[in-house]
């Protein structure tokens, strides 16, 4: 399902919000937090760890300070080893198609 898709937060959690303003920032961000803890997604497949990626950059997009610097260093770091593993994997199979 599309981030357009997706039905509002605001009114799947109608119940929970009873007595809050639905145009209020903080109570359309506290309906949006509930529906990413109670979101099913489908574990181990493609689609549900690129699922998973995307709620870690918009997780890494919302924080700041130090939190935001260690999440990008995460994800620098795991850049560089999967461009290590993938340089070797290319000089291996090179070194064996050429000799």
């Amino acid at each position: 399902m599309t981030w357009a898709a997706r039905p509002d937060p605001a009114r799947r959690f109608h119940d929970d919000l009873v007595g809050l303003d639905p145009e209020d920032p903080e109570a359309r961000a506290f309906a949006e937090h509930l529906d990413r803890m109670e979101r099913v997604r489908p574990m181990f497949t493609v689609e549900g760890e690129l699922n998973g990626v995307r709620d870690f950059a918009e997780s890494a997009n919302r924080i700041g300070g130090l939190q935001r610097w260690a999440a990008w260093l995460l994800v620098v770091l795991v850049l560089l080893g999967a461009g290590y593993v993938i340089y070797g994997v290319l000089e291996f199979v090179m070194a064996s198609y050429l000799s």
